[in-house]
C-alpha cells in the first residue's frame, strides 16, 4: 500500500490575461489548454476541482492602451473581458469561474488583504525618489518609461524588465529615460511607497523551493527561482502612483493603488470566492485546507510572480496554503517570429473560430503536440494543416468513420457479440486497458504533449487492428469472426470516446453522440477508469447512431488565406516602422539650379547581357534621344515602360556601365513595399523637354 495522501480537492489557475487585447495561441498553448486538459481530466476521474481564472483590468498596460485610443480604461476593459471571455466558452475553456479584477469582490478581497499584512507590520513603508513627468504630472510607473537597459544597452527598455535581456528593473535604473506618455526627459521627485520585504523570506523559498521542489518543478522554473534567490531578494513595491487600480486602504494612500502584480494574483482567491457564493460552497477548504492540492497555470515571463513573490504574501498572511507545483510553459512563436500584441503579429482566438467554424479541436491539438513544455516551439499555418490532416482526419477520424459505418452495415447499427478470442484480439484489448494509467501518468506529471500524442497512440491501435483484421474480406468467408473483430474494434472507439475528452472535448461529446453513450449514471464509458475496470465498455445488441465525420479536411487555399493575412501584417509593421531617410546636408538654391531636369519618353527598352539589375534605354529628353542605362530590371519588364514618361536628369556627366554610356539617370523612389516607382509627371499635355524647377 502506498503512504502517499491524495488531495481531497484541487484548486487551478490559470494566468489571469490581460484585457489589453485578445487572447491569442501563445496564451493559449502556454497556458490555457494545459489547464483545460488538467482540469478536464481531474473531473473525469472524479476529483473535486475549483478551476478559476478572470480578466486581469489594472496596471500600466491598460492606462497606456486608453491614453493611446483617447478613451477610459474602463472602456478598454469592457471591451476586451467581453470578447476574452466569450472567446474561452466558446474554445471549450471549462472554467468553473471567469471573474475580473475591477469586481467588487475582488476589490474587497485584495483591500482586506493589504490590510492585513499592513496591520501585522509586514511592509516596509519608505519615501523614495521617483521618475516624474513635469508636463503631464505624474509620477512614470513602469511601462510609462523606456530608456536604455544598464545590464545589456538596449536602448527600449522598460521601467520594469528590459525585453531584451529579461533583467527585472527599476525605472530610476533606467540610463536616458523618456516618458512614454509626453517624450520629455523625466524629474525625480519625492513618493512613499510600502515595500514586501522579499529578503524577509529567502530562508523560506529556498527550504521551500531549493530544497522542498528540485525533484517535481520542472527545471525552467526551478533554476528561474534558484536564480532569484541566489541573486539575493529585495524589498519589492506593493503600490505605485497611479489614477487606475485599487486605492491603497490606508492612510497616507491618496492617489496610490495597489500594484498590479500584488493585486492579479490575488484575483485567483477573489473568483474562488465569487464561485463558491454562487454555487453554495465555502471557498475557504480551496485555499486554506492541507488537504487541497494548489496548481498554477503560467507562462514563464510569470515565474517570479507565482513563485517567489505572491508565495513570500501568502506565507506572510499565514492562513493559506502554498502552490505544489507551478508548470510554467515557455514560448510559442509564430512561423518563426516572436508573437506580439502590439505588432498584431498572432492568431486571434475569436478570428480563428470564426475562420474555422467547429474546428476548435484542431487547434487544440496542435497547440498540445507542439506545446512549448521545455523550450520555446512554432507554430505554423502547414503543421496546423498536417496535424489535422494526417493525423486527426487520416489516423482518428478514419478509424471511427470505418468502425461506425460497418457496423451500421453489417448489424443495423447494434453492436454485435464477440465470439471466441484470438491472441491478437486479447492482446489489443489488454493494450486498450492500459491507456487510462499510461495517459493519467502523463498528464499528472504536466507532459500533455506525451499525453496527447498517447491518446493519438490509442487510434493508431484501433486503426491498425482494423487494417490487419480486414473485417471486408473476412464477412465473404466467416461471418461470425467479423462479429468479434468489430466487438473489439467498437471497444477502442467507446475507449477513445472517454479518453480524449480532456484533449478534443467536442470531438468526444461528438463520438459519445454517434456511439449513443449517454450521461447517466454508470452508463457505458462514463467514466475514465472504467477503460480500464469494465469487460465490455459496448454490451451486445447496443445500439449506435449513423456515422457523421469529426473531422474535416482543411484545404490549401484556407492555409494561403491565414498566410496572406499574416504576410499584410507583416507588411504593415514594415510600412508603420519604416523611417525617411535622413535630410541631406543644406545646399544653396544656386546648387539645386545646377540640376537640369527634364520631362522625356522611354521609347525603347532592352536588358543588357549578363546583367541582372540593368536596362538599356532609350529616352527622348525633347532635346534629343539619348541611351541612359538604369538599374530597375528587377521591377520592370522592358516591353511594360516603353512608352512611359519620366523625369530625366540631363546634365548628368556621362558615365559608361558594362561599355555603354550613359548619358542622364531618370529620377525613382520607393513605395511602401519596397518597389520602385517613376518620379513622372501624371498630367497631360506635358511634352518632352519641358523643364522641371
Amino acid at each position: 500500500m502506498s503512504d502517499i495522501k491524495l488531495p481531497s480537492r484541487y484548486t487551478i489557475t490559470a494566468a489571469l490575461p490581460y484585457t489589453n487585447g485578445p487572447i491569442h495561441i501563445g496564451h493559449l498553448a502556454g497556458v490555457y489548454v494545459p489547464a483545460d486538459i488538467y482540469a478536464r481530466y481531474l473531473r473525469s476521474i472524479g476529483k473535486d476541482v475549483a478551476f478559476v481564472c478572470g480578466s486581469d483590468e489594472h496596471g500600466v498596460a491598460i492606462s497606456m492602451k486608453a491614453k493611446k485610443e483617447g478613451v477610459t480604461p474602463k472602456d478598454i476593459i469592457d471591451k476586451y473581458h467581453a470578447i476574452i471571455k466569450q472567446s474561452f466558452m466558446d474554445f471549450g475553456i471549462t472554467f468553473d469561474n471567469y471573474s475580473r479584477t475591477s469586481a467588487p469582490v475582488h476589490h474587497k478581497t485584495a483591500s482586506e488583504f493589504f490590510i492585513n499584512l499592513y496591520e501585522k507590520g509586514d511592509f516596509i513603508e519608505e519615501t523614495t525618489a521617483q521618475l516624474y513627468d513635469e508636463e503631464a504630472q505624474q509620477f512614470l510607473a513602469d511601462r510609462f518609461v523606456i530608456g536604455t537597459c544598464p545590464k545589456c544597452g538596449n536602448e527600449e527598455a522598460y521601467g520594469d524588465q528590459c525585453e531584451n535581456c529579461g533583467s527585472s528593473l527599476n525605472a530610476t535604473d533606467l540610463i536616458n529615460p523618456k516618458s512614454t506618455i509626453t517624450g520629455t526627459v523625466p524629474t525625480t521627485k519625492e513618493t512613499k511607497h510600502w515595500f514586501l520585504p522579499l529578503d524577509r523570506y529567502e530562508e523560506f523559498l529556498r527550504d521551500w523551493i531549493l530544497k522542498g521542489h528540485k525533484d517535481d518543478w520542472k527545471p525552467n522554473v526551478y533554476g528561474q527561482c534558484k536564480s532569484w534567490i541566489d541573486g539575493g531578494l529585495e524589498p519589492r513595491a506593493v503600490t505605485r502612483d497611479l489614477d487606475w487600480g485599487i486605492p491603497v486602504p490606508v492612510e497616507g494612500g491618496e492617489g496610490k493603488v495597489l500594484y498590479v502584480w500584488f493585486d492579479a494574483p490575488i484575483g485567483y482567491i477573489s473568483s474562488t470566492k465569487e464561485w463558491a457564493a454562487r454555487e453554495g460552497k465555502d471557498w475557504e477548504p480551496y485555499w486554506k485546507d492541507e488537504d487541497t492540492k494548489l496548481v498554477h497555470f503560467i507562462g514563464k515571463d510569470n515565474i517570479v510572480f507565482h513563485c517567489i513573490i505572491f508565495p513570500s504574501m501568502l506565507k506572510a498572511e499565514g492562513s493559506y496554503i502554498l502552490p505544489e507545483n507551478v508548470p510554467a510553459n515557455e514560448f510559442l512563436n509564430l512561423e518563426g517570429n516572436k508573437l506580439s500584441t502590439s505588432k498584431n503579429w498572432a492568431v486571434w482566438l475569436h478570428e480563428y473560430l470564426v475562420d474555422f467554424p467547429e474546428m476548435q479541436d484542431s487547434l487544440r491539438y496542435t497547440l498540445t503536440a507542439n506545446a512549448p513544455e521545455t523550450k520555446d516551439n512554432d507554430f505554423t499555418w502547414k503543421d496546423f494543416q498536417a496535424r489535422n490532416n494526417n493525423e486527426l482526419v487520416a489516423i482518428f477520424g478514419n478509424f471511427i468513420n470505418r468502425v461506425v459505418v460497418l457496423t451500421n452495415k453489417y448489424y443495423n447499427g447494434k453492436v454485435p457479440a464477440a465470439g471466441s478470442l484470438t491472441n491478437v484480439d486479447n492482446e489489443t484489448l489488454e493494450q486498450l486497458r492500459k491507456y487510462p494509467e499510461i495517459i493519467s501518468s502523463s498528464i499528472e506529471r504536466y507532459r500533455f504533449r506525451e499525453a496527447g500524442q498517447e491518446l493519438m497512440n490509442l487510434a493508431r491501435l484501433g486503426n491498425k487492428y482494423l487494417a490487419d483484421a480486414e473485417p471486408w474480406k473476412v464477412i465473404k468467408v466467416d461471418e461470425e469472426r467479423v462479429k468479434t473483430i468489430m466487438n473489439v474494434a467498437l471497444q477502442i472507439a467507446a475507449g477513445l470516446a472517454v479518453l480524449s475528452e480532456p484533449f478534443l472535448p467536442f470531438t468526444s461529446s461528438k463520438l459519445k453522440n454517434i456511439l449513443n453513450l449517454t450521461s447517466t449514471e454508470g452508463s457505458p464509458g462514463e467514466s475514465w477508469n472504467y477503460v480500464s475496470l469494465k469487460e465490455e465498455l459496448l454490451n451486445p445488441d447496443h445500439q449506435i447512431n449513423k456515422a457523421e465525420l469529426l473531422f474535416r479536411k482543411i484545404e490549401d487555399s484556407e492555409i494561403q488565406a491565414q498566410l496572406d493575412k499574416l504576410e499584410a501584417t507583416k507588411k504593415a509593421n514594415e510600412n508603420e516602422n519604416k523611417k525617411a531617410m535622413p535630410q541631406k546636408d543644406t545646399i544653396t538654391f544656386d546648387d539645386f539650379s545646377k540640376l537640369d531636369m527634364r520631362v522625356g519618353t522611354i521609347i525603347e527598352a532592352e536588358k543588357m547581357a549578363k546583367a541582372k539589375k540593368l536596362l538599356v534605354l532609350k529616352v527622348d529628353t525633347g532635346l534629343d534621344v539619348r541611351t541612359i542605362v538604369s538599374g530597375i530590371a528587377e521591377s520592370f519588364k522592358p516591353e511594360d515602360i516603353v512608352g512611359k514618361k519620366v523625369t530625366v536628369l540631363v546634365n548628368l556627366a556621362p558615365r559608361a556601365l558594362r561599355g555603354v554610356d550613359s548619358e542622364g539617370m531618370i529620377l525613382m523612389t520607393e513605395n511602401a513595399d519596397g518597389k520602385l516607382v517613376f518620379v513622372n509627371p501624371d498630367e497631360d499635355g506635358v511634352g518632352n523637354g519641358e523643364g522641371i524647377s
